[in-house]
Parts: C-alpha cells; sequence; structure tokens
C-alpha cells in the first residue's frame, strides 16, 4: 500500500506526534463514508490492530491503514492554511480529487 504526505501535513502530524500524550501512537486513516468507486477519509492517532499495515512515508510519517480496504491504497493526505485550515485525504490513484 502506499500514501503521499505533503510537506505541510508532515509538519502538523509531527508536532501531534511529538505530543507527551501521543507517544507510541502512530496516524491512522480510514475509510468513514465510501459510495460508488470513491470514500471519505478520517485521520487519527492509534494504536495497530491485527488488520492494519503500517506503511513508511518519504516525510518519516509511518500511517496505520486497514490492509482489507482497497480504497486506502494510494491516498495523499495534505495540509491547507487557505481558505480554510485543516487536512484534505484524497485518492488521486482511484480518481478521487477531493469532496463533491
Amino acid at each position: 500500500m502506499k500514501v503521499k504526505i505533503s510537506r505541510n501535513a508532515a509538519k502538523v502530524l509531527q508536532v501531534e506526534l511529538n505530543k507527551e500524550e501521543n507517544q507510541g501512537l502512530l496516524v491512522r486513516v480510514q475509510v468513514t463514508h465510501k459510495h460508488g468507486d470513491h470514500a471519505h477519509y478520517g485521520l487519527g492517532l492509534d494504536d495497530k490492530t491485527a488488520n492494519d499495515v503500517v506503511v513508511n512515508t518519504d516525510k518519516g510519517i509511518d500511517v496505520l491503514l486497514d490492509q482489507t480496504e482497497p480504497l486506502l491504497d494510494g491516498i495523499r493526505i495534505d495540509y491547507f492554511y487557505t481558505p480554510e485550515e485543516g487536512f484534505m485525504i484524497t485518492n488521486p490513484s482511484k480518481g478521487n480529487h477531493g469532496d463533491h
């Protein structure tokens, strides 16, 4: 499975991972809703479970993904400051380029 993380997203995630209360946790991306051929994604911090695979990224952030969910393979995690600050997770490899 593959995951891309933008530089902005990696910076924000690393701040969260460095907090004492988050020590030992990993970034998790999950499918919160799917319909047709695309999904909506959720982001959080979590522990690894039996169905998870840990994906190493080029930004040094490890991401937990449910290995049984094909819509997670190829996701991209971005962080935008404008027009509204926050994360956006898409999957360009599956034709998902943003919310509709």
